[in-house]
């Protein structure tokens, strides 16, 4: 490898270098594959493909509303349509709820880009 690209390579590893790493000490992989579960929206069977770790958050929104993670689901499914006609991508929708719903708990806002 010639000088120049060494030289590269160690300034791309630098950018990519972060005081507060992302990764805790005991972080579990299989929070980030992937689960699909069939659920009912409003009564209509269907099939959600969400990261473990957000099903474990839908679980505590269901559990602090005592109710069902298909009743948290058909209760966001019912109030995107009448609130904004829809949305095309539900799990996006979904994964943005959840950790909406983590910032709220910690006492802060997700402000948009």
């Amino acid at each position: 490898m010639s000088q120049n690209a060494a030289r590269e390579v160690h300034d791309v590893y630098r950018c990519f270098k972060i005081p507060n790493d992302p990764f805790v000490e005991d972080f579990n992989m299989d929070l980030a594959q992937p689960q699909s579960r069939s659920v009912r929206l409003n009564g209509l069977a269907t099939c959600l493909r969400l990261e473990g770790v957000y099903w474990n958050i839908l679980s505590e929104i269901a559990h602090c509303n005592s109710c069902s993670i298909n009743a948290v689901l058909s209760h966001v499914d019912r109030e995107v349509h009448l609130r904004y006609g829809g949305v095309k991508n539900f799990s996006g929708l979904i994964r943005v709820v959840c950790v909406t719903h983590l910032l709220k708990a910690e006492g802060l806002q997700l402000s948009s880009a």
